[in-house]
């Protein structure tokens, strides 16, 4: 698809009451948020709308999968508190999003004020994308424009995603827009080479995805969990690790796939070489590299006796936690080789700590490739476009205070691999077309 949709740029605001959709579903604990990436990328937009004259602005957005309204550890709450403090402006909050209350509060907005409404899915409409919901939302808010900014939640059909669009002018916010010109870029005309690494724990959940970057990347590296059913596919020992079973067919016509562009081009489609493993996934067993293809480090390991055949094979009672230093060398080669490169899951369990002060278990391929792509060794006169996307990568490179570093850091998986995959998204399909008077 290609990006021609209005947004909040191209529609008059002036002395208009705008209802927004964020993505504000962040890890919240306790009334703490512990990463604020998405709610601090819609702060762009929400200046825009409350630069105009006369805004005034209601927010919504989901979090989490809550049980019913009486699931207080899904509300809102503590987001709005948070959101005052990063505009340092107050925030009304609504204890529902549809009703009395809810409507009450936003009459009550004065010009360049918001109110946060609470979590959508404490209403099962919301989901079933009901088109009364909708109205309900509308009519609560009493809004006479909507404003698509929620790219983590525009592949789903809902009721504030398109239910909605129905009742409403709808226009696109300004993270949106940038989330999908950018992912659009990397598909249509990317900076040659582009280098794709992919990792996370199915195959089925990235097949299309997989597909898609073999087409257009120079090279592909699969990590993570997933990388496991290519080396049982292969007929290498994974002992107790995270494999899908069912998958194993679909592993094989990937690599054939892969295989036969490796012949037409100048293409490549790495797989590990090497890896870290353990007994247990917490961190407290020693870990040990397996040389898989029995190159150079079980020799180095055993020298000057012949390394025993365990030195390549994955034990019975051994899981494969990581990627081994071999196989996060040859990805760092070809990532500082490219211009362009797209990262959707790490190498090993980064959320595995380390103990006694050691440096955490299964998180040493994502830091060496994390290096390679963004770090002082990467002499590039340039350095690569570096889109980040998925969930578990994105708390990785937030984690490590490394947001700054990479050229985007998306707010959406699932969008992001729809989109990358060539899905329409409801979300964005809603929305008014640039033509459109």
């Amino acid at each position: 698809m290609s990006f021609n949709k209005k947004t909040v740029q191209d529609i008059s605001l002036e002395n208009k009451r705008v209802l927004m959709r964020a993505d504000y579903n962040v890890p919240v604990k306790d009334g703490k948020i512990s990463d604020d990436y998405r709610i601090k990328q819609s702060l762009e937009t929400i200046r825009f709308i409350l630069a105009k004259p006369g805004t005034r602005l209601v927010i919504m957005s989901h979090l989490g999968r809550p049980k019913g309204p009486d699931d207080k550890q899904s509300s809102l709450k503590p987001v709005a508190q948070h959101l005052s403090q990063l505009l340092d402006k107050k925030v009304h909050f609504a204890a529902d999003c549809i009703g009395d209350e809810a409507k009450a509060a936003a009459e009550r907005l004065g010009q360049h004020e918001i109110l946060l409404l609470e979590n959508l899915r404490y209403h099962p409409e919301e989901e079933a994308n009901d088109k009364v919901f909708a109205k309900a939302l509308v009519d609560a808010s009493g809004a006479q424009i909507f404003v698509q900014d929620g790219f983590g939640v525009v592949h789903r059909a809902h009721a504030s995603t398109e239910a909605i669009t129905q009742l409403l002018p709808s226009v696109s916010g300004l993270l949106l827009a940038k989330e999908i010109k950018t992912i659009e870029k990397i598909i249509k005309e990317p900076a040659k080479p582009l280098v794709s690494v992919i990792g996370g724990a199915k195959i089925s959940d990235k097949i299309e995805v997989l597909n898609k970057m073999i087409n257009i990347s120079d090279c592909v590296a699969v990590v993570g969990a997933m990388a496991n059913n290519f080396l049982l596919a292969e007929h290498y020992e994974v002992g107790n690790s995270l494999i899908e079973k069912e998958a194993l067919i679909t592993a094989k016509r990937v690599m054939k796939k892969a295989r036969e562009e490796e012949k037409k081009r100048n293409f490549s489609f790495l797989l590990p070489v090497d890896v870290v493993v353990s007994k247990r996934a917490d961190g407290r067993l020693p870990t040990r590299i397996v040389d898989l293809k029995g190159d150079n480090i079980a020799d180095i390991l055993a020298y000057p006796k012949l390394p025993k055949s365990s030195a390549y094979i994955v034990g019975p009672d051994e899981m494969i936690m990581d990627i081994g230093p071999a196989s996060a060398g040859l990805i760092a080669g070809a990532l500082k080789m490219a211009n362009t490169v797209f990262w959707n899951g790490t190498c090993g369990i980064t959320e595995t700590r380390g103990l006694a002060g050691a440096h955490d278990p299964f998180a040493h391929g994502t830091r060496t490739i994390t290096e390679a792509m963004i770090g002082p060794s990467n002499r590039h006169a340039n350095r690569p476009f570096t889109l980040v996307g998925g969930g578990d990568t994105v708390s990785y490179v937030e984690q490590q205070g490394l947001v700054e570093d990479f050229s985007h850091v998306s707010t959406g998986g699932g969008a992001t691999l729809e989109l990358i995959s060539g899905h329409k998204l409801p979300g964005i399909e809603a929305l008014l077309d640039k033509h459109t008077a």
